[in-house]
């Protein structure tokens, strides 16, 4: 039987803890949350120098190496139905351009969503925004392109989700065909996935695309999956992040000299319980990569400056990334 949602607290990114009633751990949170983001918002925001974050390049496009993701505007939290809520009552519009608002002040230029959001991230702009815009899409939403370019989008990726699944049924050449119609609409074009098999089988098959999105999990794994690999099944089945996935994905990474953009390096928010797991998710991650690679991450800001504290982890690490 599931606790009452009011027998949690909250964590980075929504995470829910069952150690202490809710009051007492919101209180104790925003302590710390209070002395952490203080002294990185400090860091990372003091002066426009210290704002400023690595780039990569999308086909002509400048891109920090640190995006802001979609999942938590969306109430996507890949926890629980609980977090999910929470994620939907705090992030309307105005909160969501806040939050992005600061994304810009600490040097993130980028939001990667799809075109659910496309209108939203339109209004952005007219009230001054001027961040990027990188989108997901499938076959099925293909008949937006034109109005993606039009609109102001930089890159269409094909969603991960269903490239997995075409890859699985061997039919990923049908890829291809959609990486042909984003080109034809004028926009750099890339393949998201959640599998190193995938990236390897691409480069193998010498396509045109100027960029990957690689989760760093190879979270959709089947109960036959799951059984061959650790000869169990976990309950309650799901999503299980094992964390011998991310060498596997960096080292797919390294292997293409296009450009990568890692996502979900916390583990859809699961190592987000301490700072020191934050902060050592995303110095792995940039150590293990190129030095043209990015990270996609979902902010969910409610309790810290998670943008500022995400930008500070970033400038400190960039500059282990490997050199192509």
């Amino acid at each position: 039987m599931l606790p009452s949602e009011s027998q949690f607290g909250w964590e980075r990114d929504g995470r829910f803890c069952a150690r202490s009633p809710r009051r007492d751990f919101l209180k104790a949170t925003a302590a710390i949350s209070a002395a952490w983001t203080a002294t990185t918002t400090l860091e990372a925001a003091s002066s426009p120098e210290q704002a400023a974050l690595p780039q990569t390049r999308i086909g002509p496009h400048s891109i920090s190496r640190l995006i802001c993701g979609a999942n938590p505007f969306n109430a996507g939290s890949h926890l629980s139905v609980f977090v999910n809520r929470q994620m939907r009552e705090y992030y309307t519009p105005e909160q969501i351009f806040k939050t992005l608002r600061r994304c810009q002040e600490v040097g993130i230029n980028t939001w990667q969503s799809s075109s659910r959001n496309f209108e939203l991230y339109r209004q952005f702009v007219d009230s001054g925004g001027t961040m990027h815009f990188l989108s997901i899409e499938s076959a099925k939403t293909a008949a937006l392109l034109p109005e993606l370019a039009k609109g102001g989008c930089v890159g269409v990726a094909h969603h991960g989700e269903v490239t997995d699944q075409l890859f699985k049924q061997g039919k990923l050449d049908e890829v291809a065909d959609f990486l042909k119609r984003v080109h034809d609409a004028g926009l750099p074009a890339g393949i998201s996935t959640h599998m190193p098999a995938v990236v390897d089988a691409v480069e193998s098959k010498g396509w045109q695309l100027e960029y990957y999105m690689t989760c760093v999990y190879e979270r959709h794994r089947s109960r036959e999956e799951l059984q061959k690999l650790l000869g169990h099944v976990p309950i309650p089945v799901g999503e299980v992040y094992l964390e011998s996935d991310p060498p596997r994905m960096y080292q797919a990474m390294r292997n293409t000299r296009r450009p990568c953009l890692a996502f979900k390096i916390l583990a859809a928010g699961r190592l987000s319980e301490r700072a020191g797991w934050v902060e050592q998710a995303f110095r792995q991650t940039l150590e293990s990569t190129k030095s043209i690679d990015g990270i996609i991450i979902g902010i969910y800001d409610r309790y810290s400056d998670q943008a500022a504290e995400d930008a500070a982890f970033v400038r400190r690490y960039a500059a282990l990334s490997r050199q192509l």
